[in-house]
């Protein structure tokens, strides 16, 4: 798990002008642990398996002292990472380079500073290289916003 937590944090930094435009969020109000049941249940819906799931807020409590910081900034915080087979093949064959994007996120979470307020969100695919990438991603990001969506109705 600390690989995991590791890849994703270089990746995040390995990307340049990265900007809160590029999520897709949403909020809500409920309890943290309902809304976590509801974004994974919305993914499984979608006919998805979560390949993993991690709990950012337990991490950051769990390293906090060893960098120097305690402030508590989650409630809670929980990403599930899940593919499309149908999807993933075809931005794939569309682009190779789109295997960076693999697998796909949603992110849950609720602040110390809102508590009540619950976030539900994924980081947006973007443009593709060419057509047929472009259309895809389009795809999966219509995908992805369909999954928020369920989560929060």
């Amino acid at each position: 798990m600390k690989k995991l937590i590791v890849a994703l944090l270089a990746i995040l930094i390995a990307a340049p002008g990265l900007r809160a435009a590029e999520f897709n969020s949403v909020k809500t109000e409920g309890e943290y642990v309902d809304v976590a049941a509801y974004v994974e249940n919305a993914i499984i819906n979608k006919g998805l398996t979560i390949d993993f799931s991690g709990e950012i807020h337990q991490m950051l409590e769990r390293t906090g002292a060893d960098v120097g910081s305690t402030k508590p900034v989650y409630a809670g915080a929980k990403f599930f990472q899940f593919c499309s087979a149908k999807l993933s093949r075809q931005m794939m064959e569309a682009d190779p380079a789109t295997m960076g994007l693999c697998p796909f996120s949603v992110f849950v979470y609720e602040t110390m500073a809102e508590p009540g307020v619950v976030h539900v969100g994924y980081r947006r695919p973007g443009a593709g290289s060419n057509e047929a990438a472009s259309n895809a991603l389009k795809e999966i990001d219509q995908l992805l916003e369909s999954i928020i969506k369920e989560a929060i109705e």
